[in-house]
């Protein structure tokens, strides 16, 4: 008898803790319905996106390689898109993306703090982006401005450093990083396509509408997959870092003898193609230099090769120059006029566009007005997006058309100091040498292959961060930033860690 009612009153308390669950499962549900309502009813791009993400995060939490590929496929081939086709999303399409970047780092932070394993084998670049990160939030807290401030300004610098924190963090296998490979070279040979038919269509009706908008480039909306807008400006440059990064890879992996010459010989003009097509003058400085770096040991071992490479490099670039005076010439200017007319604007005193400071300029400005008679803004900055123009960072108003955040190196220095930008700085200059330890180390001819692509890459992003803000702002290129940190952080845990 005692056991029957034993049974009972445990089948009832079973009954009625599965009716209480099962009402907060009901009651919660009719909340995230009217939640979501209210969401689609907005008709507002960046909430649906939240929105969206929200729902499609909690159910890619479980397998980050699927939060990885919608990041590359929608990161690297859809959000540069949407803006030259629905002008309107302009600053919104890359929201869902970021949103999952964030998720991704919240992960790999979770993962990181319940490893000890994971932080043992974790590299000293991936230690200091973790501190320089910590250091922004911490600076920014400290010199408190505004929550909009903050968390736009958090959101362009961070949005998608989840990535390289899941790639040193989390365990992928060696055929998902083979594939994820894979996908970045179709993304490099779809430039080509995209950027032709920017220069077909778009150009032209650019050029028909620059003069309602007077400081439009008509040629700068060929930017392959990285992002324009009808009206506006496009991420050509970033687009051209991106193509020398991948042609970086491919003459390393043909040094190495890991690739074939047929290969070589298909991929290379396909990849050269869509730098002939735009203006990105920079082009010019940064293929030499991605050469320099990929092919300087044969300066001593094998110099005809090197000599080889060198000419091909400075036909390439000759035929550059003569491309763009062909694509953006309106005034008729000799290639010795372009020259100086770049020169001036980017380190003598005319300004950049309608800026008042230019690439140079805007480096000895910072130190005119921050230099140590301000010794805290000096060293620590203003705050993360206190120098944003476009969203009217405290800073930035202080200098309505200055440009002071022109670069990635001055918003450096205006948001966050001397100090968070050495600390920026540390991070390229810490991944060089674990690159070059892997280098060193390694038997396999890809994988010193790619630790030499790597170091190159490195170059050319410490050339961005003087020539452009993208590193800090722009999600394509964060995307190619953070995802070449992160496989070499995979590399150096596969093949230095374990030997």
């Amino acid at each position: 008898m005692y056991k029957q009612d034993f049974v009972y009153k445990v089948s009832a308390s079973t009954d009625s803790g599965s009716q209480k669950i099962f009402y907060i499962i009901v009651f919660a549900s009719v909340l995230m319905a009217m939640l979501f309502g209210m969401f689609a009813v907005t008709a507002n791009p960046i909430i649906i996106s939240f929105a969206i993400a929200l729902i499609v995060g909690v159910v890619l939490s479980v397998n980050p390689v699927w939060i990885i590929w919608l990041i590359l496929s929608l990161g690297l081939l859809v959000t540069g898109l949407l803006p030259l086709h629905f002008d309107f999303i302009t600053s919104k399409a890359a929201w869902g993306v970021s949103l999952l970047g964030f998720l991704l780092m919240l992960i790999a932070l979770v993962k990181v703090v319940i490893s000890s394993s994971v932080r043992k084998d974790t590299p000293a670049f991936v230690w200091i982006a973790l501190v320089f990160l910590l250091y922004a939030v911490a600076n920014s807290l400290a010199q408190w401005n505004s929550i909009g401030e903050f968390l736009t300004g958090f959101k362009r610098y961070f949005q998608i450093w989840g990535l390289l924190f899941a790639l040193c963090w989390i365990f992928f296998d060696k055929q998902e990083i083979h594939w994820w490979k894979i996908f970045v070279l179709f993304v490099a040979l779809m430039q080509l396509p995209f950027a032709l038919y920017e220069r077909i269509i778009y150009v032209p009706i650019r050029e028909g509408l620059q003069y309602l908008y007077p400081r439009m480039v008509p040629i700068d909306v060929v930017s392959g997959t990285f992002g324009a807008t009808l009206t506006g400006g496009g991420a050509s440059a970033d687009m051209a870092i991106f193509l020398i990064i991948i042609l970086a890879f491919l003459l390393a992996r043909w040094r190495e003898k890991v690739l074939p010459v047929n290969k070589v010989c298909l991929f290379v003009p396909i990849i050269l193609a869509p730098l002939l097509l735009g203006e990105t003058k920079a082009v010019i400085l940064m293929l030499p230099l991605m050469f320099l770096i990929v092919y300087r040991q044969e300066m001593f071992v094998r110099l005809h090769y090197w000599l080889m490479g060198l000419i091909f490099t400075l036909i390439f670039i000759y035929a550059a120059s003569y491309a763009y005076l062909y694509n953006v010439n309106p005034e008729g200017k000799t290639l010795v006029e372009k020259i100086e007319e770049t020169v001036a604007y980017n380190f003598q005193d005319k300004g950049h566009g309608e800026l008042e400071l230019n690439r140079s300029k805007v480096l000895i400005f910072w130190v005119e007005q921050q230099g140590l008679h301000d010794p805290v803004s000096f060293f620590f900055g203003n705050g993360l997006g206190s120098s944003h123009e476009i969203t009217g960072g405290h800073v930035a108003r202080r200098y309505p058309g200055y440009g002071i955040g022109l670069t990635a190196a001055s918003t450096l220095l205006w948001d966050l100091g001397i100090f968070g930008f050495i600390l920026f700085i540390t991070i390229l200059v810490s991944a060089w040498r674990s690159a070059e330890e892997l280098r060193i180390k390694t038997t396999e001819p890809e994988v010193k292959a790619d630790a030499i692509a790597i170091q190159a890459a490195l170059a050319l992003f410490a050339f961005s961060i003087f020539y452009r803000l993208s590193l800090l702002e722009f999600l394509s290129i964060q995307i190619v930033f953070t995802l070449l940190l992160g496989y070499l952080a995979w590399l150096h845990h596969r093949y230095v860690c374990t030997n």
